[in-house]
């Protein structure tokens, strides 16, 4: 009984030992702020873009307390960002942030502070108040951080530097004063192409053209994007918006196929976590797929995740296929306040004359003859006037080469010519060709994707930096996901 009892209060027993504790937040903001610490003195912007990462997947663990204490951690407490980022967050525990800043303060007496890690303090607090819905707080922190940004020239705060570009104008498009940052975002673009910083020329490129075609102004953004510097894409997700944009200007501009190539492009290339993205990208692909004279397929609207969204467009594009003319205006009055928001309204109004159009090609392939007076009724034209109103409707589509039918003016008939084999024509040519094109292009667009390691076949790598490569795509593909939630 007695060796039991001192078995059981022995705390040396395996049964007894408790795990360690997992590493709290704020430990590892201090672990990020070492990797930008390094990669500044380095001058690795992989290690910045890799911190930047990891941040993104601690974002939804972000407190005022331990942003405060990683605030007197990383920055010097008498230099100017100090009071001025202290002054965004509340104080949530004073004692534990007075320990934390003790500590943090004996670590930073004599260390420079590097402007990297001053950005990256801007990125993480703008973070904060934006997951907050504190717009106000974050309008004037990311111009804050603008200002300070604009005398900064370094590649290596470029990564960081395109995060607060984007949510500087997000934090602005919140509050309904995006129009007021215009001017500034356009000073920020060619401040950017001076220094040569392609990624943030990228950015800024798309934010402004969601910024004109926020306010409808189509004909402006053609002219930046038009003359604006292009070169290969650093960012995937950067390179999808650029896509969408490209794909609505061209979509105004009544170049239907470009804009559908970009569209498709868009929502291919877009990440699977991005659903919002591609949703949208497959709402205006539809539009200009019907606008084309083209029935999308029936899996497009069953996408997971993408029925319900993508449910007013299914019902929209029954009734082109069919050519119910009545059938499309009950579809457009019943989720007109649907179409108004997805500003595609404007384009579906188009589609009337398409829907005419479907009508009548299959009233021709199934009537051989027919009275224009039935085929008013058929095509339910309310006009008062409806057979003259059908006998220009027929002649237009004749002369566009729509149906091949002839008009009889004196018996008021339309006269539809024999269905001939369409493998006698050029059509199935033209179909493969374009088939064989798009894998072409699909291919040449893998290929210049592939990512290659510097110097591969000039020096061998010692097994401490494959152990170093292999943990970084590691900790790149667990946050992969993250990433792209949060760009999109």
């Amino acid at each position: 009984m007695t060796q039991d009892v001192e078995m059981k209060d022995n705390p040396n027993t395996p049964s007894q030992s408790l795990p360690p504790p997992p590493p709290s937040t704020l430990h590892h903001l201090k672990e990020i702020a070492s990797v930008i610490e390094n990669g500044s003195k380095s001058n690795e912007v992989r290690r910045i873009g890799r911190a930047v990462r990891l941040t993104i997947a601690l974002r939804k663990r972000l407190t005022a307390s331990v942003l405060s204490s990683f605030i007197d951690y990383a920055l010097i407490p008498g230099s100017d960002p100090h009071p001025r980022l202290s002054s965004y967050l509340p104080k949530e525990d004073d004692q534990a942030m007075e320990t934390d800043t003790a500590i943090s303060a004996a670590q930073t007496q004599g260390k420079q502070l590097s402007p990297e890690l001053e950005i990256y303090c801007y990125f993480v607090v703008l973070l904060f108040l934006i997951d907050h819905k504190r717009y106000n707080e974050a309008k004037d922190c990311s111009s804050a951080s603008i200002v300070r940004l604009k005398s900064l020239n370094s590649r290596t705060v470029d990564v960081i530097a395109s995060r607060l570009y984007f949510y500087y104008s997000y934090s602005y498009e919140l509050t309904g004063d995006l129009a007021e940052i215009r001017g500034n975002l356009l000073a920020l673009h060619r401040i950017t192409t001076l220094r040569r910083d392609e990624l943030g020329q990228e950015t800024l490129l798309n934010l402004l053209l969601r910024n004109y075609l926020h306010y409808n102004l189509y004909d402006q953004a053609e002219k930046l994007r038009s003359k604006a510097p292009r070169f290969e894409a650093h960012s995937n997700q950067q390179f999808c918006r650029y896509l969408f944009y490209l794909g609505q200007i061209r979509t105004i501009q009544l170049e239907y196929t470009d804009a559908k190539e970009s569209l498709l492009q868009a929502a291919r290339k877009a990440p699977v976590a991005a659903r919002g993205f591609r949703i949208q990208c497959n709402k205006w692909a539809v539009i200009v797929r019907l606008l084309l004279g083209e029935i999308p397929e029936r899996t497009i609207f069953m996408q997971g995740g993408m029925e319900k969204a993508l449910r007013p467009y299914f019902e929209l594009t029954n009734a082109v296929r069919i050519g119910d003319l009545e059938l499309f205006r009950s579809v457009t009055e019943k989720y007109a306040t649907t179409f108004n928001t997805d500003r595609t309204h404007n384009l579906i109004v188009r589609l009337r004359h398409n829907v005419i159009r479907t009508g009548l090609r299959n009233i021709s392939i199934s009537y051989s003859r027919i009275s224009l007076v039935d085929v008013a009724q058929k095509l339910r034209l309310n006009s008062s006037n409806p057979v003259a109103d059908a006998e220009s409707i027929v002649a237009k589509a004749i002369r566009d080469g729509a149906i091949d039918a002839t008009l009889d003016h004196a018996n008021g008939w339309m006269v539809s010519k024999e269905t001939g084999d369409i493998y006698s024509t050029n059509e199935p040519q033209l179909a493969f060709n374009s088939r064989i094109a798009f894998c072409l292009n699909m291919h040449n667009e893998a290929v210049r994707a592939l990512r290659f390691p510097p110097n591969t076949l000039k020096e061998k790598e010692s097994a401490e930096k494959r152990r170093e490569r292999q943990q970084q795509e590691q900790e790149l593909a667990k946050h992969i996901e993250e990433e792209d939630d949060d760009d999109f």
